[in-house]
């Protein structure tokens, strides 16, 4: 570009000197095209694979696993679980009341 380095800068007019319009192509040359898209690529030859240094080992097994063990664990789990819910139900239940019973008197 004639002047500066970027279009909007001073003296970075077109190289013909003289303003330009209607998208940058010179009067009288081939409309600008646009994008053309990526460019062409070749694919790869069938059955090409990226070469395989390392084999993994095979999965190991896993232990097996004690069923009454993790129901009884579940269980005791539930048990704790609604014992707190009890109890958290239990202190809305009061708090409410005291709430109430001031709002009453």
């Amino acid at each position: 570009m004639a002047g500066g380095a970027w279009p909007g800068t001073p003296g970075a007019g077109p190289p013909g000197g003289g303003p330009q319009f209607g998208g940058g192509a010179p009067a009288g040359g081939p409309p600008p095209s646009g994008y053309a898209g990526p460019p062409p690529s070749t694919p790869p030859p069938p059955g090409w694979r990226p070469p395989v240094h390392v084999q993994p080992s095979p999965p190991r097994r896993l232990p097996p696993q004690d069923m009454a063990a993790m129901d009884q664990a579940e269980q005791r789990a539930q048990r704790l679980t609604y014992g707190i819910g009890a109890a958290v139900a239990v202190v809305l239940v009061l708090l409410t009341c005291l709430l109430c019973s001031r709002v009453l008197f």
